[in-house]
């Protein structure tokens, strides 16, 4: 009876307190052997208290046996549903071995790493969460390389320790032991209404948590990396263009002015018999000029750097009306949210590529444009009444067509998304979100 009473102090068991209050009854019970049952009373009434104990003992026995499976199901489906999350590998590290201080006296876990050095416990919980970065002393290095070398759970009593036992579950995602979880408690077997193979099973799957883990923490950096390059060639490529549409502008556009000027003076002084041929080469000229100014806002337009997204997209789709003759509906907001100019650019790329791509294959005879503020996002939203989209945004990628997937490398580099896809009711509708706040590297 004690040593159940001591089993539910230390894991607050009810079945245990169950038991030893029924073994401390049968105690007392059997002090009045020498005296009633001597004398031949009680008889029968105290076999039937004698049977009545043992039941109650036989049923606390296997409430105890249920309520440790019980502890470890619960434990094993914790680990599951863990195993399923992607994060960093110390977080998913956390959370596993938060999940162990639901069996049985349990007080802390920890994490051990083996390494072709001196290895260290990742993470720690409950009374091990100051061995984060420490190696272990040489008591519980003694049962973790135990464990390395069976590859099978193993106990240590240890009575200095922070708690009387010390357990260690090695882990082997590919067949070789990579970590070790150790688990200090009261109990001498955490792991005791647990089948071994079933353990090592589990040991694998924890493994290959912590190995899809770190390969999503990799994921996750490398993504990062080529969101920055995809940013930075970006960054390049609209400087060039930027360069390209100055240097037009400032040398190029400058010639053919001086040119004019020249066409223009010779034409004064002319006989009247040269001034058709100086005019065929002044109209020669202004068309000159005119395709150099349309290839420099094609480039780079002056009216988004000198006014801003709204009076640039407002200029753009008035372009492409007058050009086109298609009957553009353009809706806008008296001011949008401050963008850092790279949204701004994006935003009126996007809005170029799609008035290319309802020109080119839509066969549409009008245009809604709508530009909204929404939920910390500017909207941009396109509807023609065409023909449809012919495919999906990623096979037009793999059949070698890159407006639109370069259109949403370029979102998606900024944070933001681009969805294309049919109409409500015919033509086909492109949205792209872009965040008011963006941190651009």
């Amino acid at each position: 009876g004690w040593t159940f009473l001591q089993h539910k102090r230390h894991l607050r068991s009810g079945a245990a307190g169950l038991l030893a209050v029924t073994l401390f009854l049968w105690a007392l019970h059997h002090l009045d052997y020498p005296f009633l049952r001597a004398r031949g009373a009680w008889n029968p009434w105290g076999y039937y208290l004698d049977i009545l104990l043992s039941l109650t003992v036989g049923v606390g026995i296997l409430l105890l046996v249920l309520e440790d499976v019980r502890g470890g199901l619960n434990t094993l489906s914790e680990l599951s549903g863990h195993m399923q999350l992607r994060g960093e590998g110390s977080n998913v590290i956390l959370r596993l071995l938060e999940s162990t201080r639901q069996l049985g006296g349990v007080r802390g876990s920890a994490m051990y790493e083996l390494s072709d050095q001196n290895g260290v416990f990742l993470a720690g919980t409950g009374t091990c969460v100051r061995w984060k970065g420490e190696p272990p002393d040489t008591a519980t290095d003694g049962v973790i390389l135990q464990a390395v070398r069976t590859g099978k759970p193993q106990v240590l009593r240890g009575p200095k320790r922070p708690a009387q036992y010390v357990a260690a579950m090695p882990i082997a995602p590919r067949g070789d032991v990579s970590h070790v979880m150790v688990i200090v408690g009261d109990a001498r077997d955490p792991f005791a209404a647990l089948d071994e193979r079933f353990l090592l099973a589990l040991a694998q799957q924890v493994g290959a948590a912590i190995d899809n883990a770190e390969l999503h923490a990799k994921l996750v950096a490398r993504t990062n990396d080529l969101e920055r390059l995809a940013r930075r060639v970006v960054r390049q490529h609209e400087e060039e263009r930027q360069r390209l549409s100055r240097e037009l502008h400032d040398e190029t556009a400058q010639v053919f002015s001086a040119l004019k000027f020249q066409l223009g003076t010779l034409r004064d002084n002319a006989p009247d018999s040269e001034k058709e041929d100086i005019d065929r080469s002044l109209s020669l000229v202004d068309i000159g000029l005119k395709s150099i100014r349309a290839v420099t806002r094609a480039l780079r337009p002056p009216i988004l750097d000198d006014l801003g997204a709204i009076p640039a997209l407002q200029a753009l789709s008035e372009d492409v009306q007058r050009t086109s003759g298609i009957s553009i509906d353009l809706s806008t907001p008296a001011q949008l949210p401050k963008l850092p100019e790279e949204s701004e650019l994006a935003l009126f790329r996007a809005l170029q590529e799609a008035y290319s791509n309802v020109l080119k294959h839509a066969h549409a005879s009008s245009i809604q444009v709508s530009l909204r503020s929404e939920n910390g996002n500017v909207v941009l939203e396109v509807l023609d009444d065409g023909d449809g989209p012919p495919q999906e945004l990623d096979n037009l990628e793999r059949e070698g067509h890159l407006g639109l997937p370069g259109m949403r490398e370029r979102i998606s580099g900024l944070g933001g998304s681009v969805r294309f896809g049919p109409g409500v009711e015919s033509g086909a509708r492109l949205v792209v979100r872009l965040p008011v706040q963006q941190t651009v590297t």
